[in-house]
């Protein structure tokens, strides 16, 4: 757990380690980034409890609710703290910004019935929506208010409402920076 939690703060700070000063002034979504990811390897009952806890304290506090069994990679990045919905059962991979406001939820019927998986270096725009049983690609940004309820290729641009899709190579460069 702390070479991931390690490696997320190396996605806020540009090094693996915070000094004094930011782990006194640490914001709300890296205290619920701590929470979940100890909720999650925690080993014993007690701890275990201890962290379900805390993380539902720091969900009504910060309004993010992922779950601690959302499977996430490291280097994961919540860019402020609000609003945040996630299912419990989506796959997020490494490098993978989040802004306020995203849903990532469940599709109950049809073709696209699931939840989505998310591969590697994916930013994830300001009220974006995610649904269904869909693959969102390496190095795909997901612009800010758009809808995705289909396969995203590697290497996109997503935007707008209903969304399309726009190929552009190295699409997260500057967006998702210090990558682990």
């Amino acid at each position: 757990m702390n070479k991931i939690f390690k490696k997320d703060l190396y996605r806020y700070y540009g090094r693996e380690k915070e000094t004094f000063r930011q782990r006194l002034a640490r914001p709300p979504q890296i205290k619920y980034l701590l929470a979940l990811r100890k909720c999650s390897s925690a080993k014993n009952k007690i701890s275990r409890l201890f962290y379900r806890w805390r993380l539902k304290k720091l969900q009504e506090k910060t309004l993010i609710q992922i779950p601690h069994t959302v499977n996430i990679g490291e280097g994961f990045y919540i860019g402020h703290y609000g609003r945040i919905i996630i299912n419990p059962n989506v796959i997020i991979g490494k490098n993978v910004n989040i802004a306020t406001g995203v849903t990532i939820g469940q599709e109950n019927r049809g073709k696209r019935q699931g939840v989505p998986t998310i591969s590697d270096n994916v930013w994830i725009g300001t009220n974006a929506v995610i649904v269904g049983r869909v693959t969102i690609g390496t190095d795909v940004l997901i612009a800010p208010n758009t809808f995705v309820n289909f396969d995203v290729p590697d290497h996109s641009v997503v935007v707008g409402n209903p969304a399309r899709i726009i190929a552009r190579e190295g699409a997260t460069d500057e967006y998702v920076c210090n990558k682990v």
